[in-house]
């Protein structure tokens, strides 16, 4: 789904009007009160899949796709001001797909503003981190990751 940029200033200026004027947890509360829309916000990736169009790689936010990206032959390493933006895109398309498949899988924000997917297990994946390693390394792959998560 596509996110246009209104609406995403839209959606921060909710979280403006909902934190706490103390510098509470307000952005806390907006990931876990509207889910919906922080999945919809994160899925968008536009460079990942931008990208991965160039290739021929629809993603269609299945575990499938996670598997086709690790396939991939990694261009972008060519390109070292491009790593950083494509690993976070990378990380939040494989949170989205583990957040739209595994059951009782949220997305959820660390105090820093930091976003990870908590599994219903209580473990947390630290999913941007996964998608930079991957986007610089090729490791750990995207699906294998995503597999551990579905197996938790």
């Amino acid at each position: 789904m596509n996110i246009p940029f209104l609406d995403f200033l839209d959606f921060l200026d909710k979280w403006r009007k909902r934190q706490s004027p103390d510098g509470g947890d307000g952005l806390v509360a907006v990931f876990e009160n509207d889910q919906e829309a922080v999945s919809e916000l994160f899925s968008e990736c536009e460079l990942l899949r931008s990208q991965a169009g160039a290739m021929g790689l629809e993603l269609d936010d299945t575990a499938g796709s996670l598997h086709a990206l690790d396939q991939l032959l990694p261009r972008w390493r060519d390109d070292p001001e491009l790593l950083p933006w494509l690993g976070n895109d990378a990380g939040l398309y494989l949170g989205s797909v583990i957040v739209r498949t595994v059951p009782a899988a949220v997305w959820h924000v660390w105090p820093g503003g930091h976003p990870v997917v908590r599994l219903a297990s209580g473990r947390e994946i630290q999913v941007v981190e996964a998608g930079l390693d991957w986007a610089v390394n090729g490791a750990p792959e995207l699906f294998q990751v995503y597999a551990e998560a579905a197996e938790a």
